[in-house]
């Protein structure tokens, strides 16, 4: 499939993309399944195969950089700024491609998403190695995050859209957040519950697996109601939606902005669903102040927070940029 057009980050046409992200997952898991019982030396390997997973994002890191001083790279705006150091993080190329491979998409979603599921069932392997069972908590949470990970490849193709493939150049941070943040702190969750079961019972798993899908439900039926106006404003499901029209300052052209469905209860509505699960997910280790558990699996909604108050942060900058008075104007409509 085609991505976004480039000319607002000075380049020209669309790229293409091979889409199999949903068939990649499921090929994995089913490698995954072969292995059985001994997915549980991804628990004992667990330090070393992080510490690997940083030491790849560095190398991979520094090709990129290198590759970037080719002619006819296109630069990412944030990452050109003269500083090396700076631009190494950041990342300077925009879209760095071997051939037809896009290597920023590529990691975006299947080695460190992918790579989380595994380190999930490795630890639920070692549970069971060690108990002889597997506890609910254990299995909630396996749940909650695969269907997590499963949404983001089965939706591949909607994060042609985002800022991490339109904006962002490819560098120390995305390589490193996508390789070895996100797999290895994502799953401390499923790693604490090995040895650290709080045994909740029945009704409160079936709470929290609630709340969770309630996240879930907000996370995707707002992300699928932008996508599908992206893609086209004129579907059934979405012509009956209030926009805002908008000049875009950068390429003059007419955008259109919800100010309706899920879009006009708040401009970050996805993250409210997103945070939710993140919450749901963590409390399969019980509560640190009301019964038996610790804060260090929540770890990640109390990251989540301030990663996403961040992105809120810059996606207003560089709206503010993009569309000026009208994006005000906007906020005034969307206030939330």
């Amino acid at each position: 499939v085609e991505g976004t057009d480039l000319a607002a980050a000075g380049g020209r046409g669309r790229l293409k993309y091979k889409i199999n992200g949903h068939l990649a997952f499921w090929t994995s898991l089913g490698a995954l399944a072969v292995c059985g019982r001994r997915l549980s030396v991804l628990y004992d390997e667990f330090p070393a195969l992080a510490g690997s997973a940083v030491l790849f994002s560095f190398g991979l890191s520094s090709y990129l950089y290198a590759t970037s001083f080719a002619d006819g790279a296109l630069l990412a705006k944030g990452g050109n700024s003269g500083n090396p150091i700076y631009d190494f993080f950041i990342g300077r190329e925009l879209n760095p491609r071997i051939g037809s491979f896009d290597l920023k998409e590529f990691c975006e979603l299947r080695p460190g998403l992918i790579g989380w599921v595994a380190l999930n069932l490795g630890m639920m392997a070692k549970q069971y190695q060690n108990m002889g069972s597997i506890t609910g908590s254990m299995a909630l949470v396996n749940l909650l995050q695969g269907l997590y990970v499963w949404d983001s490849l089965y939706q591949e193709q909607a994060i042609l859209s985002t800022m991490d493939i339109t904006t962002d150049g490819f560098g120390y941070m995305l390589a490193f957040g996508d390789l070895a943040w996100v797999p290895f702190t994502y799953s401390l969750q499923a790693r604490y519950l090995v040895d650290n079961d709080p045994g909740l019972s029945a009704p409160m798993l079936a709470l929290i697996g609630c709340g969770g899908l309630a996240g879930y439900t907000i996370f995707r039926a707002a992300n699928s109601q932008k996508d599908q106006f992206r893609r086209d404003p004129s579907h059934p499901s979405v012509q009956h939606l209030q926009v805002m029209e908008v000049k875009n300052l950068q390429t003059g052209r007419q955008s259109n902005l919800l100010v309706s469905g899920w879009w006009g209860l708040a401009r970050k509505i996805n993250y409210t669903g997103d945070w939710l699960l993140s919450w749901c997910m963590s409390m399969t280790c019980g509560c640190p102040v009301i019964s038996k558990g610790s804060i260090v699996p929540y770890f990640y909604p109390i990251y989540f927070a301030v990663l996403l108050i961040h992105r809120a942060g810059r996606d207003d900058h560089f709206c503010t940029e993009k569309y000026g008075e009208a994006w005000r104007e906007y906020k005034n409509k969307v206030p939330y």
